[in-house]
């Protein structure tokens, strides 16, 4: 009796392990716009060493370009049939993470794996809402000749905005055509630069625009007197004849340029004098502007640790960041600077690492269900502050009835 009993168990556990063997894979949904054509090929491989390192989870990709992505993902979202996991650039994220698209992910991701400005732009009230996955970052890029011809030491993580105007008045003096700064006035610097002030375009819980106050008014004083004040010290349209803030940069005419990280190459190959970076300075503290796409998971999804385990892999995995590094394909979004050796050893610029010191300083755009109708409603006032005279305060009071009126919370 005892052996038969031995045998069906062991009969027992045989079939348990084969029916284990024969389950089929979990499969998960990813849609996905970013990889879209050119870097299609390295998001297969991603995707394919992801499957691999995980035989229990399978990746049905839905790839949709840029000019349809957002269209085609609503309309899936609205008819109650999401993906499991969606990418999102970050605009787009927190509208929906406003209209509770995106699960909470805290809990089922290894948050020590990113860098801390990274978190904080995709958390909001102690929940992670996506995974970062990769970004594009501003730098304050500058000109070394025209500071040893002005006599200045070079910027350093110490400065601030003062201290940039300081120097940006010394160059000035050098010549007629020649400028000290460049930072546009626009929605996106904005709302960055206001964050490193202490201040916002909102209030804390989302529920009243706060555009007009005075910290935020303190900032867009020192904007517009860069370029209507004494010493005159950043180009008007109408003193760059056409010319880009680039072309002015590239033309040694431009001591100091707020700009992305992909003006690297150009600048590489069209600057006849050395140039270097330092992570942007601020007012009261740092803040800085950054385009990222991160991976949201759905939070009707049946497979939310398997679409987890996916979005953590996409971040963070070593084996598909040196993917997307050895493709160019923006940069990743980790906390461990040593994997990232590849990108930071290539000069110039000298101070590369500043690119990912700087997402310690991540300024997240602010969290509206109409982002574009209220980001129009400020450049459109912002883009007049070049030649109209009106004050700071004035504008700002301006953009805070526009924006009440336009009912946008």
């Amino acid at each position: 009796m005892k052996k038969l009993l031995s045998l069906v168990l062991a009969l027992v556990l045989t079939l348990s392990l084969c029916a284990s063997a024969l389950a089929e894979p979990v499969t998960i949904t990813y849609a996905h716009f970013s990889g879209a054509g050119a870097q299609e090929e390295t998001l297969k491989k991603m995707i394919a060493v992801f499957e691999e390192k995980n035989p229990d989870i399978k990746v049905d990709l839905q790839i949709t370009g840029y000019d349809d992505y957002f269209t085609k993902l609503a309309t899936v979202i609205g008819g109650k049939n999401p993906p499991d996991v969606f990418e999102m650039n970050m605009e787009n994220f927190l509208a929906y993470m406003l209209r509770n698209a995106c699960a909470d992910l805290n809990g089922l991701v290894d948050a020590s794996s990113y860098s801390e400005g990274t978190l904080a732009a995709v958390s909001s009230d102690g929940k992670l809402y996506a995974v970062p996955m990769s970004f594009s970052t501003c730098v304050l890029i500058y000109n070394k000749a025209l500071f040893d011809q002005a006599g200045i030491a070079y910027p350093n993580d110490q400065w601030t905005w003062a201290d940039v105007q300081i120097a940006a008045e010394a160059i000035k003096a050098l010549g007629d055509d020649i400028w000290g700064i460049y930072q546009p006035i626009t929605y996106n610097e904005f709302y960055k630069s206001v964050k490193s002030n202490g201040g916002s375009l909102l209030n804390e819980d989302y529920t009243a625009f706060t555009v007009n106050s005075a910290e935020n008014v303190a900032v867009l004083e020192a904007m517009v007197k860069r370029v209507r004040g004494e010493g005159h010290v950043q180009p008007t349209a109408e003193d760059m004849a056409g010319r880009g803030d680039w072309d002015l940069f590239q033309e040694g005419k431009l001591g100091m340029i707020i700009t992305g990280i992909w003006a690297f190459p150009t600048f590489t190959e069209k600057c006849s004098f050395d140039w270097n970076i330092i992570v942007e300075p601020g007012y009261a503290t740092k803040s800085t502007f950054f385009f990222a796409n991160v991976n949201c998971v759905s939070p009707s999804s049946e497979k939310k640790e398997a679409a987890a385990r996916f979005a953590d892999a996409m971040g963070s995995d070593p084996d598909i960041v040196q993917l997307r590094l050895d493709a160019s394909w923006e940069l990743p979004t980790i906390a461990d600077q040593s994997k990232l050796s590849q990108y930071v050893e290539v000069t110039p610029p000298a101070n590369r690492k500043a690119v990912f010191d700087s997402m310690d300083f991540a300024a997240a755009p602010p969290a509206l269900k109409e982002s574009g109708a209220a980001s129009e409603i400020i450049n459109n006032v912002l883009s007049t502050l070049e030649m109209n005279d009106i004050s700071a305060q004035e504008a700002l009071d301006d953009i805070q009835q526009q924006l009440e009126d336009a009912g946008l919370l």
